[in-house]
């Protein structure tokens, strides 16, 4: 007994058995990789004591941000069986539950959402995993907002009660990290923000003395991260967060200090860390390296002595918990269990590859009677040595390309074959990168702005504050934060007043730190809440976008599906003044935030139907506002929180005949100012607003344009080859505008570098309507030299 903690035999025995089976799972996941049959292997030895300790705390309905380490803590609660390990450390697409063979192994995720029909599991049923990133320190951020998610339930009359998502935000959640990962920024943001915020998060930082070969001095601050963390213990108040330690191989001792430490965190909201010191290594960092070569031979020594296995082995036989011989016999039947679970695993992994290949080598026999000249290629099989799907496709593929202009009956066989793997391919690799459930963005129905005879002009934002107020007052789901939210509104009044009307519990500031407002935003999302987070300038978008990128843009696709984390991003950028307050960096967006949608609306009424279409769909988005649109007269929609805005379809805002610009957000204005020139002397120019650019004309309309007018100008504010480029290639690559074109096709983008603050930078730097004068008039001179003379001569 151990702090008030009473042992029951029976549990320490099968925790006992939980650490020597994943032990044993860890030893046998090594040898796999060096066998062959597995290509990589990170594992979780040196870390089942603990882990089995800090399970018994983990209560159905809690959540877990953790890292490639946790597999006894996922074994100790049932979540993961052997087999499921075994499969995905095949990176088995049939039997790996956890991504369909999409992630590596050691990375655990428990559905959250039916990945057909969209509908939440309940959360109070299951204990709750989120998927996990292989980025150091990258399962913080969301760590935060699932904590921060209790806390807002907690607060909410509303939701505290009835929802499958929360008891009154009784919820903990657990968090897991290597001590060298600590140096990370992002667990310093998350550290200070738990401790302003005060939500239950409780953080295990498991210390073996190294981060792969580099030592703890390199790493920490006085080579302790609870020391160095000290000044955060809380203040009289309670404000704080409150830190502790323990020794990986003292099993009583950490059982009892998890219960103490989660009853705290769950009852009183009270954010905590637990320094887990003295944690072996015995297999080092991965399969790809030994800690022999970084070791001392007497830290190698240590290790074994303190392995902390041993150490509870040592301890139950001490306290009468279990013989020297029932241990023995807990060791065999572990490994002899997880041997014969390895089996069965490869043998599922395994045989639907045997099967198909025996197929196409039945094929291949038709073949070389018709087709000798195979015989090569052939033969290049028959040496495979356990050959994957794609080894065998490939083969297939350049039989294929030997046998091209002939014609047979096993020639058509096999094409056949490999079409249907490659639909196999298809289906196993290429789905689930964005909603494909009745809550995707794209089926959400259009309902267009109403206006009636009483509809006032108002400024931009006083259309999104309207807008903001409506949904506020309609969704108690619905959150409205980030830097400068809450008080003032926002730098651009969209939530102005709104805090007052609704309570700083639903609009509230938080603060500078985009990396974890983005995590709150993500635990909030994964929880059923539905935030809209603030990235106050999108220039610093880049301080928020490895959780955009490496999270929540891929949590739907490497889950296959049973996860995603619709947030909806607002940002602003494009025209205004200075370096880091007018930026436009659409390209970056779209090369890494893959898996979100980026909306770009020209003005407030668009943004507002974007977010009522979003805050309908699961999927997440990022929207950006026009920063010089904001005090730009529109008339105020009478259906305010109900119009929407159709996703991935282009709209014709000026039909033309002679010349297709295709553009988005502030441009739209710049084109049309350009165009006012332009019609003046006869030329008549067909304007495109794109309005999405992920996901991009989805109908495939803007090539009807090019039919008519033979010519195309992509324009938009990213530095040359960003945004616009990608446009150039889904009109003229992906819809095949290119056979129409009489022109070749011009790009109109900003210089290079940064706008500068200077006053007439604006004009220098970014598109002006003059630009777009010139560029269209250039391209109609060389169609027409009769009609358009050239500008040089004119001049």
């Amino acid at each position: 007994m151990v702090a008030g903690v009473q042992f029951n035999r029976d549990e320490v025995l099968e925790d006992f058995r939980i650490c020597c089976v994943s032990r044993e799972v860890s030893l046998m996941a090594r040898k796999e990789v060096l066998t062959g049959k597995a290509k990589f292997a990170v594992t979780g030895d040196g870390k089942e004591v603990p882990q089995v300790a800090m399970a018994k705390a983990f209560l159905k309905g809690d959540y877990r941000a953790g890292y490639y380490r946790d597999q006894t803590w996922m074994f100790a609660l049932g979540i993961v069986t052997l087999e499921d390990y075994f499969a995905q450390l095949y990176a088995d697409t049939e039997n790996d539950p956890y991504s369909g063979g999409r992630q590596m192994n050691n990375h655990f995720a428990t559905p959250i959402v039916h990945p057909h029909t969209g509908e939440w599991t309940n959360q109070l049923e299951q204990y709750n995993v989120s998927a996990d990133v292989s980025c150091t320190a990258g399962q913080m951020a969301r760590a935060l907002g699932f904590a921060f998610a209790s806390k807002k339930y907690r607060e909410s009359e509303t939701l505290a009660n009835g929802t499958a998502f929360s008891v009154n935000g009784n919820e903990v959640c657990f968090s897991t990290i290597g001590d060298a990962s600590t140096s990370e920024g992002i667990f310093w943001e998350v550290i200070n923000a738990a401790g302003v915020l005060q939500v239950p998060l409780v953080i295990s930082v498991w210390d073996d003395g190294y981060g792969i070969s580099v030592p703890l001095e390199y790493q920490t601050t006085k080579s302790s991260i609870s020391a160095v963390l000290s000044g955060f213990e809380p203040d009289e108040n309670g404000a704080g967060v409150r830190i502790y330690t323990e020794k990986a191989w003292r099993y009583p001792e950490l059982v009892a200090l998890y219960q103490q430490v989660i009853e705290d965190a769950r009852v009183n909201h009270q954010p905590a860390l637990i320094h887990i010191q003295e944690v072996t290594q015995p297999q080092g960092h991965s399969t790809s390296g030994s800690h022999e070569r970084y070791k001392s031979r007497e830290r190698l020594q240590w290790e074994r002595d303190y392995d902390c296995i041993l150490q509870m082995e040592q301890w139950m036989i001490a306290e009468g918990y279990a013989s020297p011989g029932e241990i023995r016999q807990i060791r065999d039947k572990a490994r002899k269990t997880v041997k014969d679970a390895r089996d069965r695993a490869w043998k599922a992994y395994a045989t639907p590859t045997a099967q198909t290949r025996k197929q196409l080598e039945g094929i291949y026999q038709q073949l070389l009677s018709q087709h000798p000249q195979v015989g090569p290629l052939v033969e290049e099989e028959k040496g495979m040595i356990t050959p994957v799907i794609s080894e065998l496709l490939q083969n297939a593929r350049r039989i294929l390309y030997s046998t091209l202009g002939e014609d047979s009956l096993a020639r058509q066989t096999l094409a056949k074959w490999v079409k249907d793997i490659e639909a196999q391919a298809q289906q196993r690799y290429h789905t689930h990168l964005y909603s494909e459930t009745p809550y995707s963005a794209l089926k959400v129905p259009v309902v267009a702005p109403v206006y009636s005879e009483d509809s006032p002009l108002k400024n931009g934002f006083e259309i999104l504050n309207a807008n903001f107020d409506a949904l506020l007052q309609n969704d108690p789901r619905v959150f409205g934060f980030g830097e400068d939210v809450g008080k003032i509104g926002d730098v651009n009044q969209g939530f102005a007043g709104l805090q007052a009307k609704h309570g700083e519990k639903r609009v509230f500031d938080t603060g500078i730190r985009e990396w974890s407002i983005m995590g709150q935003a993500i635990g909030m999302s994964m929880r059923g809440l539905k935030p809209i987070a603030e990235i106050q300038y999108i220039d610093y978008l880049l301080y928020g976008l490895e959780p955009l990128s490496d999270d929540v843009a891929c949590l739907r696709y490497r889950t296959n599906g049973i996860q995603t984390a619709p947030i909806i991003v607002r940002t602003r950028g494009h025209r205004l003044e200075g370096i880091w307050h007018a930026g436009s960096p659409m390209g970056m967006m779209i090369n890494s935030l893959r898996g979100m949608y980026i909306l770009t609306p020209r003005n407030m009424t668009q943004a507002a139907g974007m977010y009522n279409t979003m805050l309908q769909s699961d999927d997440p988005a990022i929207i950006v506002e026009c920063l010089n649109g904001y005090r730009l007269k529109e008339m105020l929609p009478d259906n305010l929180g109900t119009f929407t805005v159709p996703i991935g379809i282009p709209e014709v805002l000026h039909e033309g005949t002679d010349l297709t610009i295709v553009t988005y957000g502030s441009c739209v204005r710049v084109a049309q100012e350009g165009m006012k020139m332009l019609e003046k002397i006869g030329i008549s120019v067909e304007l495109i607003d794109v309005q999405t650019l992920l996901p991009f004309d989805v109908q495939h309309s803007i090539v009807h344009s090019l039919q008519k007018t033979n010519r195309v100008i992509f324009m938009d504010e990213d530095v040359p080859g960003g945004a616009s480029a990608f446009m150039l290639r889904e009109v003229l690559e992906v819809q095949s505008g290119y056979q129409y074109l009489d022109s070749a096709p011009l790009t109109i983008t900003a210089k290079a570098h940064r706008p500068p603050y200077g006053s007439d930078g604006d004009y220098f730097t970014k598109p002006n309507p003059e630009d777009v004068f010139e560029a269209v008039y250039k391209m109609m001179s060389e169609a027409e030299p009769k009609r358009f003379p050239s500008m040089s001569n004119s001049q």
